[in-house]
C-alpha cells in the first residue's frame, strides 16, 4: 500500500534532483515496505517516533537484509522524514539523528583481462545473425571501453557514435554530463553495428533515436535483457556466470586501467564519481605494483 506522502515526495526529488527512474523505482519500494511495517503497528508516518524507525531497522537486519540495504533504506527514509518536516506535515523530524550501519566499499571480484578477452570472442561468435553477433560485440566492447553503468549504455542515443568520434558524451546520474575517450576496438565494432542496424531499420521501414533500439516500452534495449545477455555470454565463454554481470565489466575498466599505471583522478572522472572516495576502493590494485616499485627502485634496496 503507497503512502499519500510517497509519491509526493518521489515527485519533488525527481524534480529537484533529477533522479533517475531506478533511484525512484528503489525509494518506492524501500518506503512503501517501511510504511506496510508502521501499517502493521498501527503508526501512520505522521506519529512515528525515532524509535518506531530504529525498531523496523533492527527488524530487517534481523530477517537477514545487508549493511547495504538497510543504509540505503534508511537514507530513503530519513529523505522522507526531512521533506515531510519541510512541507509542514510533521512539527520534528524523527530520523534526524538515526546514524545508519554504513555500507563496506566492498569491490565484487575482479575479471582478469583474460576472461575479459574470453567474454568478448564469445560476443563475437554468438548470435543467430550477423546483425546480432555485431550488436552483442559492440555493446560489451563499448562497456568495457569506456566503464559506461548499464543504464547509460543502453540509453545512447542514435547519434552518440556517428562519425566515428574519438570520445563520446555520457548522460550520467543526477543529470551529470562527461566525455569518456573510445577505444580504436570499439569504435571500430560501433562502426560495423551502425552500418547493419542501420540497413536493417530501412529495410523495416523503421527508425530509432536510440543506438541499440529494441521493441520494449523505452524502444531501446534493457539493462534486464543486457544483464541475461552477458550472463549467456559467460557460459559460453565457459566463466563462472555468478561472477560476471555487466557491473563487473565496468569494475574490470577501472581496476585495469589503474593496475595499468592511469590515475586515481582520471579514473574518477571516467566512472562520473561524483566523490574521490567511491573511487577509492579500486586502490587495492595498487598494493603489487607499489612493492614492486619500492623493491626495485629504493636505493636500500639495492644492498
Amino acid at each position: 500500500m503507497t503512502h499519500p506522502w510517497i509519491p509526493l515526495f518521489l515527485e519533488a526529488t525527481q524534480a529537484e534532483n533529477n533522479a533517475a527512474a531506478n533511484t525512484l523505482l528503489a525509494y518506492h519500494h524501500d518506503l512503501c515496505d517501511f510504511c506496510d511495517y508502521l501499517n502493521g503497528k498501527n503508526i501512520p508516518p505522521r506519529e512515528a517516533s525515532r524509535v518506531d524507525i530504529e525498531n523496523y531497522l533492527v527488524a530487517i537486519a534481523d530477517a537477514g537484509f545487508a549493511r547495504a540495504t538497510i543504509a540505503r533504506r534508511l537514507s530513503a527514509i530519513k529523505q522522507l522524514f526531512r521533506f515531510a518536516f519541510q512541507e509542514g506535515w510533521r512539527n520534528d523530524d524523527p530520523a534526524s539523528q538515526i546514524k545508519g550501519p554504513g555500507t563496506q566499499k566492498k569491490l565484487p571480484e575482479v575479471i582478469s583481462e583474460s576472461d575479459v578477452e574470453r567474454l568478448l570472442a564469445a560476443a563475437r561468435q554468438s548470435g543467430r545473425t550477423e546483425l546480432l553477433r555485431a550488436r552483442n560485440t559492440c555493446m560489451l566492447e563499448l562497456l568495457y571501453a569506456t566503464g559506461m553503468r548499464v543504464n547509460e549504455l543502453v540509453s545512447l542515443p542514435d547519434f552518440a557514435l556517428r562519425g566515428d568520434p574519438q570520445m563520446i558524451l555520457v548522460h550520467g546520474k543526477g543529470g551529470r554530463e562527461r566525455m569518456v575517450p573510445i577505444s580504436a576496438t570499439a569504435r571500430l565494432e560501433s562502426t560495423n553495428w551502425l552500418k547493419l542496424r542501420d540497413a536493417e531499420l530501412i529495410r523495416n521501414r523503421k527508425s530509432s533515436g536510440f543506438l541499440f533500439p529494441n521493441n520494449s516500452r523505452t524502444g531501446h534495449f534493457s539493462r534486464v535483457q543486457f544483464f541475461t545477455l552477458v550472463k549467456q555470454l559467460a557460459n559460453i565463454a565457459g566463466l563462472d556466470a555468478t561472477k560476471i554481470s555487466p557491473h563487473s565489466l565496468r569494475h574490470a575498466f577501472a581496476t585495469h586501467l589503474l593496475a595499468n599505471g592511469a590515475d586515481l583522478r582520471v579514473i574518477q572522472t571516467l566512472l562520473g564519481h561524483a566523490d574521490i572516495s567511491t573511487t577509492e576502493i579500486y586502490t587495492h590494485v595498487l598494493d603489487h605494483r607499489l612493492k614492486s616499485l619500492v623493491l626495485q627502485n629504493h636505493p636500500l634496496a639495492k644492498i
